[in-house]
């Protein structure tokens, strides 16, 4: 199972991984990154890596349970 995290103090709010998966990453009120699906379907596991190696401030953190 592919388990996804994020750190809001360390977002840059470039809104990246929004844009890439809007069902998986929201922001709130700040802007700040917030994971709202922490364990996404598979056919999203490769979208949800991209996501992280594309983070600005590596502030998303994908593991594999």
């Amino acid at each position: 199972m592919l388990r996804v995290t994020a750190n809001s103090e360390t977002c840059a709010v470039s809104s990246l991984c929004v844009y890439r998966l809007p069902g998986v990453f929201d922001q709130d009120e700040d802007g700040l990154v917030v994971v709202l699906d922490e364990t996404p379907d598979g056919e999203l596991h490769e979208e949800v890596r991209r996501a992280a190696r594309g983070c600005p401030t590596k502030s998303i953190r994908v593991t594999e349970e």
